[in-house]
């Protein structure tokens, strides 16, 4: 009897693990599939699909000091303006982190993305698991700047903000 309780706590032990692992990969691959089809659907201008991505309440940072838009108003509004006339952004992934928190149901991701017209971005946000399905809840990009390049790059962000303020 004890040999059976040893091999059938060892067999679930071993069942349970791949049935975890199985579900991290699937929901690795879901989370991965939807980050991809946002930057795809940005880049095709379809609205459907890109806003589809988000959740009801979904935020996106983009990399100016005001641009925090939030659905279903303001990124609605800049969205469907901006694809009005069929045209986009392109940034592709190049690189990406996941983790998954421990009920499977949010997680939170950074990647890097590639714009050929304006380089290196670094994409942050966090994903929630509805209904079955990913959406992005919040997504914040921001330009990448090397170290070596700090200094001329802060200059120029500091005399861009000082005329900013005085215009207004």
């Amino acid at each position: 009897m004890k040999a059976f309780t040893c091999l059938s706590l060892t067999l679930y032990v071993f069942l349970s693990t791949g049935v975890c692992a199985h579900s991290e990969t699937k929901s690795t691959q879901a989370i991965n599939k939807l980050l991809d089809g946002l930057h795809i659907a940005a880049s095709q201008a379809n609205l459907d699909k890109y806003l589809g991505s988000f959740t009801e309440t979904g935020v996106f940072m983009g990399t100016d000091d005001w641009e925090r838009w939030t659905r279903p108003v303001t990124l609605d509004k800049y969205v469907s303006e901006r694809f009005e006339g069929g045209t986009g952004w392109t940034y592709q992934s190049v690189e990406r982190n996941l983790i998954l928190s421990e009920d499977s149901n949010t997680a939170w991701f950074d990647e890097i993305t590639v714009s050929e017209k304006w380089g290196r971005f670094r994409g942050t946000g966090v994903v929630v698991k509805q209904n079955g399905h990913w959406k992005i809840a919040h997504y914040a990009m921001s330009f990448l700047v090397p170290n070596e390049a700090w200094e001329k790059i802060s200059e120029l962000s500091t005399k861009a903000f000082s005329d900013r303020e005085k215009k207004n």
